[in-house]
């Protein structure tokens, strides 16, 4: 390795790449699946609105140039392809100018989705991957020596996601600093997997062990991977660790499949070529031009560096900040917070035309979120489920459902079949329900012996209105109840 070239890490970039087009892959497929009953010409937060009250210098984006429906979808479809093409290879095999502009046409893309997206994308791990694929556009391809700079630009911007993530726990929850939050977070996170009612059942030992080892990863590990080698391949397989719990705890889209990713191209390339059964190219070299480029780049990012840097000293940190309209150089962190409650909404149906105390409402089912208590929690990530997610932070606070909530009991009274895609079941199908509503309820994970005499992984109480039983008529004349 020298300052300018690293022959050493091509194995590193060839992971990191191939598992970053895999990320990309997901949040293309995901984009295409959700975007017309969330974003669409006739969604619940229509792009066309939010373009006609933003300009291009607010919100670059090639939407902002022409939107349509099927455009978003061909936009999708060409990230879905390039992707792939990285994905087996082929990218590989492009000269060093081909590589790039695949690559900036992904990051422009996706830049694109997440720019128009609103409330939909307004999550960390969409701007960790805006800039992941960013910095990825100078990496090269296989035949061109990986660029040192490039690659510790990857290492500054885990050592940012991992930091951050630390110190907002710090200095949020007290439950973070008395080691108590994992009594509460495995059953509270925004969508458990098959395995959260095993963990939230762990002991509280165990727990506050769970606890202090994030702590030790994120505020202290952390450090190791601005580090020489081999300490700061140890810091990453530390990182690889940490994120491959999470995966095994919860459900968190793809977050902790990129964070891990991104860990990996920290690792030293000679530690992979004693396990990994790939040839090494004939020969590496980097282009003068090249190297110019990728020194730009690092003093642009340094520079840039100074808002995400300022914020992480701050005593007013903030979560997930992007600084520039590009997304290049941005804050993160997550759960400076953890409920102690589970609220979820429950949205049901009657046919009944009259809906009085004897009616009987049944209830629409969703792919990721509690919904029927015997229902074992289903694994979705690194899949991403938008809708599922925003009602989780209703139950929260029923402000985040303000501007959409209530159009979307609209589409479920209209039966809109393109809105019953997302969700797993309706009660009356494809047939219009008479009215529906909306609750809040309370859900806790059942006792072993309650899970043992009931089968259920889910306990739920009675619970409150957030929206009045409504019909499509009264809906049209804007007489929904919010609670």
């Amino acid at each position: 390795m020298d300052w300018f070239s690293d022959p050493d890490a091509w194995l590193s970039r060839l992971v990191f790449t191939r598992g970053l087009a895999l990320v990309y892959l997901i949040a293309f497929v995901a984009g295409l699946r959700q975007f017309r009953p969330l974003l669409g010409t006739d969604g619940l937060t229509p792009v066309p609105r939010y373009l006609a009250r933003t300009s291009f210098r607010e919100t670059p984006s090639v939407f902002s140039l022409h939107w349509s429906d099927r455009f978003f979808a061909g936009c999708c479809w060409t990230g879905i392809g390039l992707s792939a093409v990285v994905l087996v290879g082929l990218a590989d095999r492009l000269p060093l100018p081909g590589w790039m502009a695949l690559w900036l046409v992904l990051w422009a893309l996706y830049l694109s989705i997440v720019n128009v997206g609103q409330i939909w994308y307004g999550f960390g791990w969409e701007t960790l991957l805006v800039e992941a694929g960013f910095l990825t556009v100078f990496l090269g391809p296989a035949q061109v020596a990986p660029p040192t700079l490039g690659m510790w630009l990857l290492r500054w911007l885990i050592f940012r996601l991992e930091f951050g993530a630390g110190l907002i726990k710090m200095r949020g929850d007290r439950c973070w600093r008395d080691l108590t939050c994992l009594l509460y977070h495995h059953e509270t996170q925004p969508m458990p997997n098959p395995a959260s009612w095993w963990f939230h059942h762990l002991s509280p030992g165990l727990h506050k062990v769970e606890t202090l080892a994030n702590h030790a990863t994120q505020l202290v590990i952390v450090f190791g991977l601005l580090a020489p080698q081999p300490v700061a391949s140890v810091a990453a397989l530390v990182m690889v660790v940490t994120q491959s719990y999470l995966i095994v705890s919860g459900n968190f889209a793809w977050l902790n499949l990129l964070t891990l990713v991104i860990a990996l191209s920290v690792i030293d390339g000679r530690w992979y070529a004693a396990v990994l059964p790939v040839d090494p190219p004939a020969e590496l070299s980097s282009p003068t031009w090249f190297l110019g480029v990728v020194v730009v780049l690092a003093l642009v990012v340094t520079l840039l560096s100074w808002w995400p840097v300022r914020n992480m000293l701050s005593s007013h940190q903030v979560m997930n900040a992007s600084f520039t309209r590009l997304r290049l150089v941005n804050s993160y962190g997550a759960f400076g917070s953890v409920t102690r409650i589970r609220r979820e909404v429950v949205i049901e149906a009657t046919d009944d035309p009259h809906p009085g105390p004897g009616t009987v409402w049944r209830e629409y089912e969703f792919r990721g979120k509690p919904g029927d208590p015997r229902r074992r929690p289903p694994q979705v990530a690194p899949y991403h489920l938008r809708l599922d997610w925003l009602l989780w932070f209703v139950g929260i606070s029923p402000g985040y459902g303000r501007g959409w909530l209530v159009p979307f009991l609209g589409k479920l009274l209209e039966a809109d079949p393109v809105t019953l895609r997302l969700l797993r079941s309706a009660p009356f199908g494809a047939t219009r329900p008479a009215f529906v509503r909306a609750r809040l309820v309370r859900y806790r994970f059942t006792t072993r012996a309650e899970r043992r005499q009931t089968g259920a992984f889910w306990h739920r109480d009675e619970g409150r209105e957030l929206v009045a039983p409504v019909s499509l008529a009264q809906l049209s004349g804007s007489a929904a109840g919010w609670g």
